[in-house]
């Protein structure tokens, strides 16, 4: 596709850059800067970088050039989706799958069943992904249908005006809620993991006490920020650790005296227990503010069950 952008002398002065975002508002920033430095814009066929200057009436010219992601293919894996229409689509994501191919998974992902349940998800980067789930936490995710529309996603999820509440299962009698602000960054130590860190991106998350036991809580979390393993790696810095999160909590716990059901509920709970149960976001077209719940799955319920009787508060 090609396009011609005359930019108007009310953008005098303003960086080409932020210009071109001005007069292409279906498209976002990071998308037109790598369109400038890869030279599919020209001004007088020749090539600019994205902080020169605007003079006022150049034309610039956009070969604009659809992306194949990754070859990703289409799948016919089950998903469960909770509300769709012609911007986005909400769905209820699994334990145990990932979000989009990598390493180790380059198929059977929630991508490749989202192609095979629109195709034309293909155009958009990631078919349409704006945030992910680990594999082995559930719950709610948006998907944009549209350029502008995730677009827009995008922008929300920056300016932390989605709100995406979560439920947890963690060690420990929580005596009260509270909020961590602690930067989260890469594991110095280990290149997999993520950690609190002086020299991370900037992290938030809100926590309330849903219920007590005696050795385990039930709690809410909200994100402020979303960061990479950002509750996990939270709950776990105030002592707190999800059970079943071997990645930041270690072995599975027992508490003394243990019961042999505790003791089995603990051992068999094979994934974090964490499920992103509420996400509530402003409708990229429509403007509306649109809000999703997700019950928590059977697996969370049913170890909710057993601390309920086997670890009474």
């Amino acid at each position: 596709m090609n396009l011609n952008v005359i930019i108007p002398d009310r953008l005098i002065g303003q960086r080409i850059d932020s210009a071109l975002v001005t007069m292409l508002p279906d498209y976002s920033r990071s998308k037109i800067t790598t369109w400038v430095k890869s030279g599919s814009a020209l001004i007088n066929d020749k090539t600019f970088k994205p902080k020169d200057k605007v003079l006022g009436g150049e034309i610039v010219k956009l070969e604009i050039k659809r992306e194949k992601t990754n070859d990703w293919v289409a799948q016919d894996i089950p998903i469960d989706i909770v509300f769709e229409d012609e911007d986005i689509i909400i769905i209820n994501k699994p334990v145990g799958l990932v979000t989009h191919p990598g390493a180790g998974n380059w198929s059977g992902t929630l991508a490749n069943a989202l192609l095979y349940h629109d195709a034309s998800l293909a155009k958009l980067d990631r078919v349409g992904i704006v945030h992910r789930l680990d594999k082995n936490t559930s719950g709610l995710m948006v998907v944009a249908r549209s350029e502008l529309a995730q677009k827009n996603l995008v922008e929300q999820l920056q300016t932390h005006s989605v709100s995406r509440e979560y439920s947890a299962i963690v060690y420990g009698h929580m005596i009260s809620g509270g909020t961590v602000n602690e930067p989260i960054g890469r594991d110095s130590k280990d290149r997999i993991k993520q950690a609190v860190s002086e020299g991370g991106k900037d992290a938030i998350t809100h926590y309330r006490v849903i219920d007590r036991f005696g050795h385990h809580t039930h709690v809410k979390a909200v994100l402020e920020t979303g960061r990479t393993h950002q509750i996990r790696v939270h709950m776990s810095h105030i002592g707190y650790p999800l059970i079943a999160d071997t990645m930041y909590g270690g072995k599975v716990r027992f508490p003394k005296r243990a019961d042999e059901a505790l003791k089995d509920a603990l051992k068999g709970f094979d994934r974090q227990a964490l499920h992103s149960k509420k996400l509530t976001l402003t409708h990229p077209i429509s403007g509306q503010e649109m809000s999703w719940k997700a019950l928590l799955p059977e697996d969370m319920q049913a170890l909710i069950e057993v601390l309920q009787k086997y670890d009474p508060a």
